[in-house]
């Protein structure tokens, strides 16, 4: 509600018992100091009768002082029929002169804490928080990473997530208002849709939120927070997360966009800038460690004594060959559900003698083979103590990295001469290669520091947006309409003078505008002086 209050120097002198004039200064001189605290700068207005004005940007009222010589009068009571008739006046519209113009002084900005900011959230588990048997519970395969992160981004409290899920581990990222609920939320419906208990989710899940969660995504995409560290899958694991969380009908918004994108960054980063990567670490890589640790004492062979299986064709079984090869074992047979699939695989070694069979053979070369390697997409175990016990034909050790799990180790073990291994197994492989990596990861922490504060910064720039946006517009504004002045002098012009001049005056606005608006983009919204900042650049450029 805008008003405005004045007092000329008669109807105070005459209105007034001097009593009141005296409790009136007072009040006025305390309200006085409060409005000043409010105003970016004093009003001048005409008539000389008025004195001391003040404009506060938020209720519009305007308060007149009397001048000393009036307050110091002693003039006696007018009469009651003149007391009534000015006080009547005073209760008309004031004068027009007085008006105040709300454009040149607008509300300030809404206190930071009044809005509804948008807070950035982690969920999930891992090889460090929960065992293989729970990871493969919560396990989605590539091509539902869509549909389950759509499904989270529609809970009351979310507005946007994005799914990772790989062998090691099963995570979250989401948009909330609400943090406390968003993790409420979210862990209900995987206990829901996942069909475990929300005990044992709770003593599983890890939950991290703000620069903790975007922390935490750079470490997983720059492989700090793998099985083996640095290994290089997980990166292109992350990517394929951005990705489809970013497609046209993923659940990615402005904010996780940026944050995997990142992540991504970051992870390309530590490796092309650390040696980190250097070694081919990988969980296949680990993987083929614990057989040529183990393999004498499980099978009483060496590494170029056995013939090797391995079920699946995808990048996993890629990298099993590569590792394996160098070792000299003496055959390698790939076993796929489609034959394409591992001819394709097969011809990237042509000059190694790779064999191929199909799914129906697969229980026929898991039972001559002295070592398995499992790494399908199978959602079940395809190898277990029943179909096992009639098949093996020789001691074997049986490697399974995949997750959920295609194999049942507990009663793969049961099987006399069978040893079977998981996962978890691989920790205590890469056990010994994590020490003297160390310190790789604290190069490559120092540098993921950077890119964190790159994104607290373009975070901060968001809360600024919408003032960027009308200070753009303002000078837009200002930019046409001293254009339009010289429309007549600049009619002459041709069509490329004209655009010459767009471009000229254009380019002056935006060299203007550099200085506030990259201030603006950096300025951290949590600082106190940061709402002071917005306020003085509405004032300085008349912005509403």
């Amino acid at each position: 509600m805008c008003g405005l209050i004045g007092f000329e120097e008669t109807n105070f002198s005459s209105g007034l018992s001097t009593m009141k004039r005296k409790w009136f200064l007072i009040f006025a001189f305390l309200s006085m100091r409060q409005l000043m605290a409010f105003s970016p700068r004093p009003l001048p207005l005409p008539g000389s009768k008025r004195s001391l004005l003040k404009v506060c940007p938020s209720i519009q009222m305007v308060i007149a002082f009397p001048s000393k010589k009036t307050l110091l009068s002693k003039s006696a009571h007018p009469p009651e029929g003149q007391r009534k008739q000015e006080a009547a006046s005073m209760r008309q519209e004031p004068p027009r002169d007085l008006q105040v113009d709300t454009k040149a002084c607008p509300p300030p900005v809404t206190k930071r804490q009044e809005r509804n900011r948008m807070q950035i959230a982690a969920i999930g588990l891992s090889h460090k928080t929960a065992t293989v048997e729970v990871r493969e519970k919560l396990a989605v395969q590539e091509h539902n990473w869509q549909s389950v992160g759509r499904a989270i981004a529609a809970l009351p409290s979310l507005k946007e997530a994005a799914v990772l899920s790989t062998c090691n581990r099963f995570e979250i990222y989401f948009v909330t208002n609400d943090v406390h609920a968003g993790i409420r939320e979210v862990t209900e419906y995987l206990s829901t849709t996942r069909g475990v208990s929300m005990k044992e989710l709770r003593s599983s899940l890890f939950m991290l939120s703000e620069d903790d969660a975007v922390w935490h995504a750079l470490r997983v995409a720059g492989g700090l927070d793998s099985l083996v560290i640095g290994e290089g899958q997980i990166l292109s694991q992350m990517k394929r997360c951005y990705e489809i969380a970013t497609e046209k009908q993923g659940a990615a918004g402005k904010v996780l966009t940026r944050m995997l994108n990142t992540a991504v960054s970051a992870g390309k980063r530590v490796r092309s800038e650390t040696g980190i990567a250097r070694g081919g670490v990988s969980i296949s890589s680990a993987a083929v460690e614990l057989v040529e640790k183990n393999c004498l004492q499980d099978l009483d062979l060496d590494m170029d004594q056995l013939d090797i299986c391995i079920l699946g064709a995808g990048k996993m079984a890629r990298l099993l060959v590569q590792h394996l090869l160098p070792r000299n074992v003496k055959s390698i047979t790939i076993v796929n559900r489609s034959q394409q699939g591992a001819d394709n695989l097969a011809s990237m070694f042509p000059d190694a003698n790779i064999k191929t069979a199909l799914m129906d053979s697969m229980l026929e070369m898991v039972g001559t083979s002295h070592v398995t390697f499992a790494c399908t997409g199978a959602m079940e175990p395809i190898l277990y103590q029943e179909n096992l016990e009639g098949a093996m034909q020789r001691g074997a050790m049986l490697v399974d990295i995949s997750v959920p799990r295609n194999i049942d180790d507990v009663g793969a073990n049961k099987v006399e001469g069978v040893k079977a291994y998981n996962v978890d197994d691989l920790k205590a492989v890469v056990a010994a290669n994590q020490a003297r990596r160390q310190r790789l990861v604290l190069e490559a922490e120092e540098l993921m520091q950077d890119e964190v504060q790159s994104f607290k910064e373009w975070c901060h720039s968001l809360d600024n947006v919408p003032m960027i946006a009308r200070l753009r517009s303002r000078a837009e504004e200002i930019r046409i309409a001293e254009m339009l002045k010289y429309e007549r002098k600049l009619s002459g012009l041709s069509a490329q003078e004209r655009e010459t001049v767009e471009r000229l005056t254009k380019g002056i606005v935006a060299k203007l505008l550099h200085g506030p608006m990259s201030h603006m983009k950096t300025v951290d919204p949590e600082l106190s002086e940061s709402e002071a900042v917005i306020n003085s650049i509405r004032a300085m450029f008349r912005i509403l």
